[in-house]
C-alpha cells in the first residue's frame, strides 16, 4: 500500500522550509491545494550538500595545516592560489630530501598507508616493480629545476595492489634559503 505523502513537488519542500511569516507572505498566491506541510520523507534532497559539506570542510583542514607550515618555513606562496581549482586526493609535504613531514588524511585513503608510517619515508615508498623507470626520471629531473609540475606515475598501495597517480609538484621557497615541496596526488583511471 502506497504512502499518501509518498509524493512530494518541490513546492512542498519549499514551503515546508519556510517560516510562519514567509509562509503568510505567499499564502495567498500559491491557492489552496499547495498547503500540505508534511515532514521530509527522504534525505536524498540534503545528501549531496551534506557530502559537499563534508569535502569542503576537509579541503579547509588541509589548508589550514598547509599554512601552519607556511607560517613555520615563512614559505613565499599564496594559499589561494596554490588550491585554487585543486584537485586532490592526497597531499604530502616533504623537505628538500623528499623526507615528508606530512600528510593528509586523504593520503592514507588513497594509498592505505598510515599518516605515522609515511612520516620521514620518502615519497619513493610508494613506488615498485610496475613504477616506470623514465617517470621516476622525469620527477627527478622536475624537481632539481625547483618548478612547478605536473605528471603521472603508477605508485603501489599498501594491499600492494598498483594505482596510477597524477601529482602536482610546487617547490615552496622560504627564508634562509629553505625548500620544500608540496604534492597535491589523484587517484586516476
Amino acid at each position: 500500500m502506497k504512502h499518501k505523502f509518498a509524493k512530494m513537488s518541490c513546492l512542498d519542500v519549499y514551503l515546508s522550509s519556510l517560516s510562519t511569516k514567509e509562509y503568510q507572505k505567499i499564502k495567498m498566491k500559491i491557492g489552496s491545494n499547495a498547503i500540505r506541510f508534511m515532514p521530509l520523507q527522504s534525505w536524498d534532497v540534503y545528501i549531496s550538500h551534506f557530502h559537499e559539506l563534508i569535502h569542503l570542510s576537509k579541503i579547509e583542514a588541509d589548508v589550514h595545516q598547509v599554512s601552519v607550515f607556511a607560517e613555520k618555513f615563512s614559505w613565499d606562496v599564496n594559499m589561494k592560489d596554490l588550491f585554487k581549482k585543486a584537485d586532490y586526493d592526497a597531499l604530502i609535504i616533504t623537505d628538500a630530501d623528499q623526507k615528508i613531514l606530512w600528510v593528509n588524511d586523504g593520503f592514507s585513503k588513497m594509498t592505505g598507508y598510515s599518516k605515522k608510517y609515511a612520516i620521514d619515508k620518502t615519497p619513493r615508498f610508494l613506488q615498485g616493480e610496475k613504477t616506470d623507470v623514465q617517470s621516476k626520471q622525469q620527477i627527478r629531473l622536475h624537481l632539481k629545476e625547483h618548478k612547478v609540475f605536473k605528471d603521472v606515475i603508477y605508485n603501489y598501495k599498501n594491499d600492494n595492489s598498483l594505482y596510477k597517480c597524477e601529482v602536482k609538484i610546487v617547490p615552496l621557497f622560504g627564508a634562509n634559503n629553505n625548500l620544500h615541496y608540496i604534492a597535491l596526488e589523484k587517484e586516476v583511471g
